[in-house]
């Protein structure tokens, strides 16, 4: 029996994946990559030769019929993001599902446990994390209002994702929402950024003290954003 691997692979930094990842890829046939260029840079950190072949949100039906006709040839494949756990904001799920709906317990889909993101963010920011809500990306215009509105009055911790461009945009919207319910000052709010990366960093306090540092700090609003909202 072949299989399908789901790979998690460093968010930053090259060394955080594991023993057992760096295996599994020297013995699949193909690495399917969100981007090849970047899955390259850490394969040839690690000598490792495996050919790969591009897998992401743009890929057509005709790629898609590729890789489910070499699984069914008995080869292995092995999935990556460019950065993370794939699936988890990420259009690889829909390969997993194909792949479930078309060869069911004929291969196996075996997850290789990596680095994300969300996870890396909540554990250093000190909020509850026994329970939490994600919302991946939230969306740029239409129905955002809404789902941070669902973010404020959760009475989980909340973490998503935002580019760097809609971070201040984003906080004055979260300002807006928390004024409403008169916790501006109480709610405590942390963002994390470039996280294992050289210019790590993760700023936490209220909103209006977040708002403040980012407008006197225009040069920090670079990278990868993490947020993580207290529970009400």
């Amino acid at each position: 029996m072949n299989n399908f691997y789901i790979i998690g692979t460093p968010i930053g930094n090259l060394e955080d994946i594991s023993l057992r990842a760096l295996r599994i890829l020297k013995e699949v046939d193909f690495v399917l990559c969100e981007d090849t260029r970047v899955t390259k840079r850490l394969l040839a950190k690690y000598k490792i030769m495996t050919p790969t072949l591009s897998y992401h949100s743009f890929s057509g039906t005709f790629k898609t019929q590729k890789i489910l006709d070499l699984l069914a040839e008995g080869k292995n494949l092995a999935l990556v993001s460019d950065a993370g756990t794939p699936t988890i904001s990420d259009p690889g799920f829909q390969l997993v599902a194909q792949i479930r709906e078309k060869f069911g317990d004929e291969i196996k889909s075996i997850p290789i446990p990596g680095a994300s993101a969300l996870i890396t963010a909540l554990s250093a920011s000190g909020l509850p994390a026994d329970q939490f809500l994600f919302l991946g990306f939230l969306p740029h215009k239409k129905g955002k209002q809404t789902l941070l509105k669902e973010i404020v009055n959760s009475k989980r911790t909340a973490v998503f994702y935002e580019s760097p461009h809609r971070v201040l945009k984003t906080l004055k919207m979260l300002k807006t929402q928390l004024d409403e319910m008169n916790q501006i000052q109480t709610r405590k709010i942390v963002v994390a950024k470039e996280l294992t990366k050289v210019h790590e960093q993760t700023i936490s306090g209220n909103i209006t003290e977040l708002i403040s540092y980012f407008e006197k700090n225009p040069d920090k609003i670079k990278g990868e954003f993490v947020f993580v909202v207290q529970n009400k």
